[in-house]
């Protein structure tokens, strides 16, 4: 647990408009995609773009626990040295993956399909997150978790020296199932097919087919797509190029939304369509949202989006968005917040189990600040005042990265000062983010 000496609290105040051109950092899930199946390819992969926060980080020393090679070659660039598929070696020590559930969880797979034993841990946060989910398909394909306490970290998996192609549907929307499941069946003869029933983000499939590998996407009914991965490929390295995060883009937008007469251009946002469901809802809240210069960068689509305040209306938002979306709910509840009447956002069980419980604990960011939060089952209900939130409040960030970045976003445009307990965490996915905010005009202390 950390201790509050090394707490590093944050108030959020009114300071006018926002203003300026900014590129937010590369998206985090792609970065780990990137490094993991570089650490599966035959020779040098390069990646440009690299998001080096926390998260990431950690992800990279596991990695090289495992025996990549891989180097830091400039401002972003990055250089790995694989070991290609079934490579691993054996770590000498637990693999601390920190905060990073998305790490974690694809290395599981990764893991899973080597005839080797490592533990696996993190920090506080991450030891409270299930991971049993899984270990469920890693299990089918000959994988075994020796320990583990209740499906949560630190557990220690020994891979299958034999894996076993499956077919797998898994029990709820998750990137990172599915991917885990598909990287352990990179080790399989055979094919490995996971069947979705709602499409979830797509980043591991387009960059296993950007390196070579024998992959098919074929819809299946009401949204839902069947993925066949054939195993056992020789990975090819090929440069990647890191888009910028549209999970981290989404808090300057926001800010810039809500905070009167601000307007402000963001360059080089990942626009992949499984990625853009707060754009989708924001538009139907009336947002002033301008892309401009559509383009592809290293197989993904990006474009640059100038942002401008207005008025914002309360909408629903349907349950069968929030796989496009399942990480921007907190700064869309900031959104709601100001909107006139009430949004509605449904179906949003898979927040309980994110780095807290972002359900209960957006709710007590709103509430906090004088804002009318409800929650009914898996829904959250946020009434918006139309305006000004009152604001005022200290919220508890639970070591959760975007619930300390929602409640900043907040702070900016509410009538009162918004205080965090701690704002250490942001850096796992958004460094610089407190200076790059005060670049725009933001008053952060």
């Amino acid at each position: 647990m950390q201790s509050p000496s090394t707490r590093v609290p944050l108030t959020a105040r009114r300071n006018g408009p926002l203003a300026g051109r900014l590129r937010v950092p590369g998206d985090k899930s792609i970065s780990i995609r990137a490094l993991i199946l570089g650490a599966l390819t035959v020779g040098e992969t390069r990646v440009c773009g690299l998001l080096e926060g926390g998260d990431v980080l950690n992800t990279a020393k596991a990695l090289a626990a495992l025996g990549a090679r891989i180097e830091k070659i400039g401002n972003g660039a990055w250089s790995i040295r694989g070991v290609g598929v079934g490579g691993f070696a054996e770590p000498a020590d637990a693999l601390d993956f920190g905060n990073s559930g998305t790490g974690c969880r694809l290395t599981l797979g990764a893991v899973a399909g080597c005839p080797i034993t490592a533990t696996f841990d993190g920090d506080a946060s991450l030891r409270s997150r299930p991971m049993q989910r899984v270990l469920d398909p890693l299990e089918r394909m000959g994988a075994r978790a020796l320990v583990s306490a209740d499906g949560r970290l630190p557990l220690t998996l020994k891979g299958a020296r034999d894996p076993i192609p499956i077919i797998f549907e898994p029990p709820v929307p998750s990137a990172q199932l599915k991917s885990a499941t598909l990287l352990a069946g990179l080790s399989a003869p055979g094919e490995t097919v996971v069947i979705e029933a709602e499409a979830t983000r797509d980043h591991t499939e387009k960059m296993l087919t950007h390196l070579g590998a024998q992959i098919r996407v074929e819809p299946t009914a009401n949204n839902g797509r069947r993925i066949t991965l054939t195993g056992q490929p020789e990975l090819e390295p090929r440069p990647i190029a890191v888009p910028s995060d549209p999970s981290s883009a989404a808090f300057p937008l926001v800010a810039a939304l809500v905070v009167p007469g601000s307007d402000i251009m963001l360059t080089g946002v990942m626009m992949n369509p499984l990625r853009i469901g707060l754009l989708t809802t924001l538009y139907e809240m009336g947002a002033s949202i301008e892309k401009l210069d559509a383009r592809n960068e290293g197989g993904e689509d990006v474009a640059d989006l100038r942002v401008r305040a207005g008025t914002l209306r309360g909408v629903e938002v349907p349950a069968e968005r929030a796989p496009a979306m399942i990480d921007e709910y907190p700064v869309l509840a900031v959104a709601a917040a100001f909107a006139e009447g009430s949004t509605k956002m449904r179906g949003l069980k898979e927040l309980r189990v994110k780095e807290s419980d972002r359900l209960a604990a957006t709710a007590a960011l709103l509430r906090e600040n004088g804002i009318v939060a409800e929650i009914d089952g898996d829904d959250l209900i946020v009434h918006g005042t139309g305006g000004r939130p009152r604001g005022g409040g200290l919220v508890r960030t639970h070591m959760d990265h975007r619930i300390a970045m929602a409640a900043i976003v907040l702070g900016l445009g509410s009538e009162r000062p918004v205080r965090i307990d701690d704002g250490t965490f942001i850096a796992t996915s958004f460094p610089g983010f407190v200076d790059l905010m005060r670049d725009l005009g933001a008053d952060l202390s």
